[in-house]
């Protein structure tokens, strides 16, 4: 993956109990509280997303340091409001990490290297994060379900319709987009 990266994404979509801004540089004097995702990332000499998170009772910001997985248009770099207020979803390009903005110690890195895509789904109270093969939702509390496989390279989601997300997955046998559609509830498939 070699173009040039898109401008970051900002989704608001759930309530939260923090507050940030996407900086454009690393400061030149750091905050006290300064956090690097992963925390033994050599990925961070690469490039990274630098974002500064405030909760409304912590006197002291903290500053996140999220190493950047690919330089291309086509994964996404930006910031997610999660299910659980307490949580942001930091994804640089395409490599995501779930904070706690309680305890910044704690992450989640998203396996999915790299995520394709984020979407955010209020009413199921989830955000998915799809990759090349399957989709992974993460809910209050956390990992809700990971899907089977369902594309040999790529997914397209084509629509969600209350707790059924509908899609098209590439076969590599019949070399064509083939339909599917998962329960947002359980992440099965029922076609």
């Amino acid at each position: 993956m070699t173009s040039s990266p898109r401008a970051p994404i900002v989704d608001l979509s759930f309530p939260r109990h923090w507050q940030t801004e996407i900086l454009s540089a690393r400061p030149l004097i750091l905050p006290s509280r300064h956090f690097v995702y992963p925390a033994d990332a050599e990925e961070v000499e690469r490039g990274a997303l630098e974002v500064l998170i405030r909760r409304a009772e912590a006197a002291q910001p903290f500053l996140a340091t999220c190493a950047l997985g690919f330089r291309d248009a086509a994964v996404p770099t930006g910031l997610w409001a999660c299910p659980n207020p307490d949580e942001i979803c930091a994804v640089s390009g395409g490599y995501a990490y779930l904070i706690s903005t309680i305890d910044p110690a704690r992450f989640t890195m998203i396996s999915f290297r790299p995520v394709l895509e984020v979407r955010a789904v209020p009413s199921e109270n989830l955000i998915l994060f799809i990759g090349h093969f399957a989709i992974l939702a993460w809910g209050v509390n956390g990992q809700a379900w990971e899907s089977e496989k369902l594309s040999d390279e790529g997914i397209t989601i084509t629509s969600i319709e209350g707790a059924q997300l509908h899609g098209l997955g590439w076969n590599m046998i019949s070399d064509k987009e083939t339909p599917f559609t998962l329960d947002l509830k359980t992440g099965l498939r029922t076609t």
